[in-house]
């Protein structure tokens, strides 16, 4: 599926899904009555991941304005939708992931608290980022970047840390820590990820080092120091296998090409 197609199918697709099992939206708090574009579709679908009650009604109204005014957010987050449906390799496509993946939950709030934190909103950027961080068992400071089409899977224990950068097309399985060594404490004091890096399920890649692009950082792997481009590094020690690109997904720029 292009992006086009999922823009224009999937407010139908969803509301065809909670049709068929209305369980699903007694579950999630989502009437589907009350959906009538893809803003409030997105607001809903991350506000169902709070409990129930006043914390989950507000943010669910806040991000449909966001959402609504932000058209950025609005394409990002259905970039990674793309993304997200094209990797996860579950049947289903976008709508249970919309709906279902803990993962792309995560990668939304971030959306989210990122577009307060730029607004200059910061405190409530944090506090939204708190939110998530209790439900999802995720912690993603707003403050780190985040390029398009980037792909969590699972995203459950998942560290990104303030002055993280993450570029285009990331892949970052659960477990995974970017984080500071407490050595370099000032600015980009945590890792970057450039475009097209895999890294593996409890990774740890910790201070101001680079993973480069294409690289892949194997599962268990503790990285301290940069990783060339197209490099595999495996092991607690972070060794350098050579050239080995991971090369089992499209990029967003191929998903996107794709014909609608």
């Amino acid at each position: 599926m292009g992006a086009h197609r999922l823009r224009q199918t999937l407010l139908s697709d969803t509301l065809e899904l909670l049709s068929t099992e209305p369980g699903v939206g007694t579950l999630l708090g989502i009437e589907p009555g009350e959906l009538s574009d893809l803003s409030e579709l997105m607001a809903a679908a991350l506000a169902a991941c709070l409990p129930e009650g006043k914390a989950r009604v507000w943010l669910r109204g806040l991000a449909v304005e966001l959402f609504r005014h932000r058209n950025d957010l609005l394409e990002t987050s259905l970039d990674d939708l793309l993304v997200t449906s094209a990797r996860d390799g579950q049947p289903g496509g976008a709508p249970r992931v919309l709906l279902f993946a803990n993962g792309y939950h995560a990668l939304l709030s971030y959306r989210v608290s990122r577009a307060l934190w730029l607004a200059g909103r910061e405190e409530l950027a944090l506090a939204v980022k708190s939110q998530f961080t209790r439900a999802l068992s995720v912690e993603i400071w707003p403050q780190a970047e985040i390029g398009r089409g980037v792909w969590f899977d699972h995203g459950l224990g998942l560290v990104i840390g303030q002055t993280a950068v993450i570029e285009e097309d990331v892949s970052l399985w659960h477990g995974v820590t970017l984080g500071s060594n407490f050595v370099d404490m000032g600015e980009g004091r945590h890792p970057r990820l450039r475009r097209g890096a895999v890294v593996g399920a409890g990774a740890m890649i910790l201070g101001p080092v680079e993973v480069g692009a294409g690289a892949t950082v194997a599962a268990g792997a503790v990285v301290t120091r940069d990783v060339p481009p197209g490099h595999v590094v495996t092991g607690p020690r972070g060794t350098d296998r050579g050239v080995g690109r991971f090369a089992g997904f499209a990029t967003l720029a191929e998903l996107k090409g794709r014909a609608e």
